[in-house]
């Protein structure tokens, strides 16, 4: 059983309508696409614009799914990556997988998101760039930044380990994106572990600090933590319950007006002025070891 949850419908341009898939991810191609072909066609039912997927969705993630990648069926993950590009231009809507691609002989593959548009073409690829240290020992680290527009909105793309690292999200913010679609593998999780509590949050305080919407994906492999969708403030807009698949439909309209303290002062201090007001020459100011 899947669980579905959904705002109102915003068509047309300016307006976004994103569905955030969650599944368990495996190392089973066969299974993984199964689960996204079935999450395509419930997206185009729900009036869906694109269908965004978890870290790793179709590969599987190596260290977890994988503990090796020596013997892995690279011939079965491309048939299975053009199965759903065909079913993307069938189904008119735009796909952010998450997969891996392959290098040439003796160089690691990049853990990456596909962009893939409603007429089933491969747009652009975003690689992650901040692999963990046990990513390293199976990925290359990526080393640019992805943008693309979906009904005249410009997005963005980040993977999961990313989140930590501000600086990426400051640089988006640069380029006037305005939603930033994040994948993760952060299943699998023993009890008790942080990691349900600070993602989400760390996301968060990125979508508000920046001012994004933010799509976050993940598998629901037990133990995980669920799909969430963001607002510019900062707010959960709408999540899924964990462990379970689902699929997560939320409405971006980029005309909606949400609280953002920063905005008088973040361009400035983007560009290093570190305080909101002038400073005064004054020597009780200097001194700062009087009162």
């Amino acid at each position: 059983m899947t669980q579905t949850a959904w705002c109102q419908v915003s068509p047309g341009p300016g307006k976004l309508r994103v569905a955030a898939s969650q599944f368990p991810v495996s190392a089973d191609i066969d299974s993984n696409a199964i689960w996204i072909q079935h999450h395509m066609a419930e997206a185009r039912s729900q009036s869906c614009d694109v269908v965004h997927f978890p870290e790793c969705a179709l590969s599987g993630y190596a260290g977890v799914d994988h503990q090796s990648l020596d013997n892995f069926n690279w011939e079965k993950l491309k048939s299975k990556t053009k199965d759903i590009i065909h079913l993307a231009d069938s189904l008119d809507i735009w796909v952010i997988l998450g997969s891996t691609h392959p290098l040439s002989p003796g160089n690691k593959p990049h853990n990456c998101l596909y962009v893939i548009d409603p007429d089933g073409k491969v747009v652009d690829r975003y690689d992650k760039r901040f692999c963990t240290t046990g990513d390293l020992k199976y990925y290359t680290a990526g080393n640019h930044f992805v943008e693309f527009e979906i009904n005249e909105i410009k997005c963005g793309l980040l993977i999961c380990y990313d989140v930590r690292f501000p600086e990426l999200y400051r640089a988006y913010q640069k380029e006037g994106v305005r939603v930033l679609f994040q994948s993760f593998y952060n299943a699998r999780q023993k009890p008790g572990s942080i990691h349900p509590v600070i993602m989400p949050l760390t996301a968060q305080a990125r979508a508000a600090t920046n001012s994004f919407y933010m799509s976050l994906t993940n598998s629901s492999a037990q133990h995980s933590w669920p799909c969430h969708f963001i607002t510019p403030d900062g707010l959960i807009a709408g999540k899924l319950d964990a462990d379970m698949p689902g699929l997560l439909v939320s409405d971006i309209d980029i005309s909606a007006r949400f609280y953002d303290a920063s905005a008088p002062f973040r361009p400035g201090a983007m560009q290093g002025v570190l305080s909101s007001g002038e400073a005064v020459k004054d020597p009780k100011s200097v001194d700062r070891t009087s009162y």
